[in-house]
């Protein structure tokens, strides 16, 4: 985990979710992922390290450090011990063999990269990274850095996608790719064009690693609810149901990257929505 705190306040961070609904969840939402006490959204930024097939799989790469991010006030400028935890967990920058940026924002690609003598390479120079083409292109130079809809967009960009390009590590795909026996990407677009998830099958053991598909368990509760960061909420809650409910029918594991505690839920059906179990 490379960061916690409380964020926005709940409804700013899910506009469509209900006045009461928190506070009717309260008994579980707190305080993991919800401060009653001043009604905020409690967000964390997460990566997970995978082994499978042999290979170390590094799944989002959180903020970074010394990024120029004025859009966002918290992760601007930002100085944090990532690949000191990274150590801590036994992955050294070079033992990592494959890197999955789930979707094309700036607290998933920050560690794509890092800072020497003022330029930015890989942190990981042995690595495959896997990027959605959709995210590509839309956050890209050929389409204005998103439309330069921020200016974040393009500065996120030109310091942590251009580098791992120009050093030949991107690999860019669509449609699904397979990664190996266990590991496949799936398109699940909505909050971003190419916004991905990726599917975890091993003997009995299933997990989806959704990325920005859920930013708080409201969303578990009614999938109609989308993060004010979706560029297309409906799209986006058209995706989060889909996914919940192949969740919820083969029991995987829901691995998203904001939920506070153990960062990871099971989902069952409830009505015509679903329920943390």
């Amino acid at each position: 985990m490379e960061w916690q705190d409380a964020y926005v306040p709940a409804r700013q961070l899910v506009p469509d979710s209900r006045e009461g609904e928190w506070q009717e969840n309260a008994d579980w939402l707190a305080p993991d992922h919800w401060r009653p006490e001043t009604d905020q959204a409690v967000v964390t930024l997460k990566s997970w390290v995978l082994r499978s097939a042999g290979r170390t799989v590094l799944v989002d790469t959180g903020v970074g450090n010394g990024r120029e991010r004025p859009s966002s006030p918290m992760f601007h400028r930002r100085e944090g011990d990532f690949l000191a935890r990274l150590a801590f967990a036994g992955v050294r920058p070079e033992d990592v063999d494959v890197v999955v940026n789930t979707h094309l924002h700036g607290d998933h690609v920050g560690w794509n990269t890092r800072d020497v003598d003022g330029a930015w390479i890989p942190t990981f120079p042995n690595a495959r990274y896997l990027l959605p083409a959709a995210d590509d292109a839309y956050f890209g130079p050929a389409h204005g850095y998103g439309g330069g809809r921020r200016v974040d967009d393009k500065l996120l960009y030109e310091d942590s996608i251009a580098p791992i390009a120009r050093a030949g590590q991107l690999e860019l795909w669509e449609d699904g790719l397979r990664i190996d026996e266990h590991l496949s990407l799936e398109p699940a677009p909505g909050h971003t064009p190419g916004s991905s998830v990726l599917r975890l099958a091993s003997g009995t053991d299933r997990a989806v690693f959704v990325g920005d598909l859920l930013h708080s368990p409201v969303q578990i509760l009614d999938p109609s609810h989308s993060s004010c960061f979706c560029l297309d909420p409906v799209e986006a809650a058209t995706t989060r149901r889909r996914i919940l409910e192949r969740a919820a029918d083969q029991r995987e594991l829901v691995i998203p990257a904001h939920f506070g505690g153990s960062g990871m839920v099971e989902v069952q059906r409830s009505g015509t929505g679903f329920r943390v179990s």
